[in-house]
């Protein structure tokens, strides 16, 4: 196939585009070129700005295009009113859990309500905003594209490359051993997805011209708990403990959210990391164990932006001592 990826060379794109290239698929990335210098010699380069001018796209066809990038429904439109009629080919559009209002149960499926989006269309992606422009996103994406559209919705995406660290927080942690403040209980829940294994997936979904919503997760029930284990198992030296303490604590003591990363201190949070993969998992979604994702991450740099060392033994101290 000719396949367009927009926005090829960071993370979720640059693992798809590495593994469409070496399934001799044809890849053209269009990207800023702020990210990635180097990556993809084998792939076509289209240097622009998505929200400026992408006239570079006329007259060029491709087999399909995933779209990685679009966070605001008019990107959708955009994209699709800069190319020439049906140039686009299958249109993959990556989305997110975030699209779902609050799940009546565990196990939810892709036909769950999603957000009410009817209202105007916001100009700024915030933490408020993002799941409902999310779901104009995938509502333009149908408009535009047709019913042959993909809709992929991951849960956290983990892996190498991950310019969030999130999940590398954790590797670099446990690696570091010695006592590790958790938040919460180990049973909250949490979803991954392996972004090699989910490049693959989307790649399988393109080529047997699938279409339809899917979610990429870890099957419930997971929880942080069961993260941190794995991780551990592959890190951790001997010795290595890890300490729950209470949200109530934490919030009481000012520690914000995105300093534990993947703590779902939101109830709507946690009930959205509860999402049923079945779908994903019948048509070729394979996962592959935590563990090997840590493995293969190990940044022993600390991650910028989370709970720095002497933060953490001051927590704990005073946990120990309530």
């Amino acid at each position: 196939m000719r396949i367009l990826v927009m926005g090829g060379t960071r993370f979720i794109g640059l693992h798809f585009a590495e593994a469409a290239l070496a399934a001799g698929h044809e890849v053209t990335v269009l990207h800023r070129g702020r990210s990635g210098a180097g990556a993809l010699p084998d792939a076509t380069h289209l240097i622009a700005d998505r929200d400026a001018d992408l006239s570079v796209l006329r007259g060029r066809s491709w087999d399909a295009t995933v779209d990685l990038c679009a966070y605001l429904p008019r990107q959708v439109r955009e994209l699709a009113a800069a190319l020439d009629p049906g140039a686009a080919g299958r249109y993959l559009l990556v989305s997110s859990l975030a699209v779902y209002d609050v799940p009546a149960a565990p196990g939810y499926a892709e036909d769950s309500p999603l957000l009410p989006a009817d209202g105007p269309e916001a100009g700024e992606v915030t933490h408020e905003t993002y799941g409902v422009l999310k779901v104009q996103c995938e509502r333009a994406a149908r408009q535009a594209f047709g019913p042959g559209t993909l809709l992929i919705r991951p849960t956290y995406v983990i892996g190498p490359h991950d310019y969030t660290h999130r999940f590398d927080y954790w590797v670099e942690r446990l690696a570091r051993g010695g006592e590790v403040l958790a938040p919460g209980r180990p049973d909250a829940p949490v979803q991954v997805v392996d972004v090699r294994d989910l490049a693959a997936w989307m790649l399988g979904l393109l080529e047997r011209g699938a279409s339809g919503a899917y979610h990429a997760a870890t099957p419930p029930p997971f929880g942080l708990g069961d993260l941190l284990d794995a991780v551990a198992s592959t890190v951790a030296p001997p010795g290595t403990t890890v300490t729950w303490v209470a949200e109530d604590f934490l919030r009481a003591a000012g520690v914000p959210e995105a300093a534990l990363p993947l703590w779902p201190a939101d109830p709507e949070s946690r009930a959205t990391n509860t999402a049923d993969p079945a779908a994903a998992l019948a048509t070729g979604l394979v996962l592959r164990p935590v563990a090997d994702t840590a493995r293969d991450i190990r940044p022993f740099a600390p991650v910028p932006g989370t709970l720095d060392p002497a933060r953490e033994a001051a927590l704990l101290a005073a946990w120990h001592r309530r």
